[in-house]
C-alpha cells in the first residue's frame, strides 16, 4: 500500500476478518481522474470500509489503443493525494489474459458464446446507428469471411433479478440486453468479460459503482452464472451530471483532479453523495476529512437516487 502511514491507519482502521467485505476500485487509464471518478471511489471505499472490509484497486487497462501513457501512474498518485488507501499491491488487467482465454474457452466449451463477423457499421446500416440489443445476426453461424469478435449467448427466455444496495430491486429480460461482446476482433478480452473474471480471483464481495454500468450487472451476473463464478452485490451510486442534466464527462467539470484543492473537492464528493458535511469540513485536513466521512456515513441518504446535480455556481476546477 502506497499511501502515507497516518492515512492508512484511518482507512484502515478496521482490520478485516478473511471472509470480511472485499470492495474494489477500476478506473480504466484513458483520461485523468475527475470529480465523478472521485464520488464512485469515495463510495466504493466508505462502503467496504464501514463494513470493516477491505478495498482493493485494479487498472482496467485492456484496451491498449486508448490507454495513455503515465495515465495509471497518475491515477494511484491522486488517489493517494486524496487520502485513498488500498490493501495490497494495485491489480492490472494486462497481466490477466491468460485467465481471459480461459474464461473464452470454458463459454465456447459449453456452448455459451459464438463468432461475430458483424462490424459496427455492418449494425449500423442494418439497424440504424446506436442500435441496441445485438439482433443476433450471427448467432447461428458468422455470415461473412474475415475477423470475428467472440459474443455471449444470453438467453432471451430469461430475466434477471438483483436486489441494488441502492437502486432497490432491479430486473433485466436478457432479450432487451442482448448478446454481449466478450473477445473483440483485435483478439482483446472484452471489459464484460475480464471484470467478473478478476472479480471472482479477488474474492470481491461488493461492487460499488455508478448508475452508468447498472446495465452492464445484467451481463455480468450472467457471465457469472455461465461461468460458474460467486455473484457479487451491487451498489450503483447516482451518477453526477451538470444542473441542466447533461452528462459530467462532456462538461467543464471532467477535468483533472487538482490536487491543491483535496479537502474542497473531498468535501464537494460527500456532499454530492448526500452525506450532508458541514462547511467547515472543507477547510480541515485530509486526516479530519477522512476520520468525519468514516464516522458519518449514511448510505441510505442515496437509496433510490439515480443521479445528483452539481450547483450552477459550483467551482470551477
Amino acid at each position: 500500500m502506497n499511501a502515507s502511514t497516518a492515512i492508512a491507519t484511518i482507512a484502515t482502521a478496521s482490520a478485516p476478518a478473511p471472509q470480511a467485505t472485499v470492495g474494489r476500485f477500476a478506473p480504466s487509464p484513458t483520461g485523468p481522474l475527475h470529480l465523478g471518478s472521485l464520488v464512485a471511489a469515495l463510495g466504493s471505499c466508505l462502503d467496504a470500509r464501514a463494513r470493516g472490509g477491505s478495498w482493493l484497486v485494479r487498472i482496467e487497462n485492456l484496451d491498449a489503443t486508448r490507454v495513455l501513457p503515465g495515465c495509471a501512474d497518475n491515477m494511484l498518485a491522486t488517489l493517494e493525494a486524496f487520502g485513498f488507501a488500498w490493501d495490497g499491491p494495485v491489480l492490472y488487467q494486462s497481466t490477466r489474459l491468460e485467465a481471459y482465454r480461459a474464461a473464452l474457452e470454458q463459454l465456447r466449451r459449453s456452448g455459451c458464446s459464438y463468432e461475430c463477423s458483424c462490424s459496427r457499421k455492418d449494425l449500423s446500416e442494418a439497424n440504424g446507428p446506436g442500435a441496441s440489443p445485438y439482433p443476433g445476426t450471427c448467432r447461428h453461424a458468422p455470415r461473412k469471411a474475415g475477423p470475428t469478435a467472440t459474443r455471449f449467448r444470453v438467453d432471451n427466455h430469461a430475466a434477471l433479478q438483483f436486489d441494488d444496495l441502492y437502486q432497490g430491486p432491479q430486473r433485466f429480460a436478457l432479450a432487451s440486453v442482448g448478446d454481449v461482446i466478450v473477445r473483440r476482433r483485435d483478439d482483446t478480452p472484452s471489459y464484460q468479460l475480464a471484470v467478473v473474471v478478476d472479480d471472482a480471483m479477488q474474492k470481491i464481495t461488493h461492487v460499488v459503482r455508478g448508475t452508468d454500468l447498472l446495465t452492464s450487472t445484467a451481463w455480468q451476473i450472467a457471465l457469472q452464472n455461465a461461468l460458474s463464478l460467486p455473484h457479487v452485490r451491487y451498489g450503483h451510486l447516482p451518477l453526477v451530471v451538470e444542473h441542466d442534466g447533461a452528462k459530467l464527462a462532456k462538461s467543464r467539470h471532467a477535468i483533472a483532479l487538482d490536487r491543491r484543492r483535496v479537502a474542497r473537492l473531498l468535501w464537494m464528493a460527500l456532499q454530492l453523495l448526500q452525506q450532508d458535511p458541514p462547511a467547515e469540513l472543507g477547510r480541515q485536513t485530509v486526516r479530519e476529512i477522512w476520520q468525519w466521512a468514516l464516522a458519518h456515513w449514511r448510505p441510505h441518504e442515496i437509496q433510490g437516487r439515480a443521479r445528483v446535480y452539481l450547483s450552477p455556481r459550483s467551482d470551477s476546477f
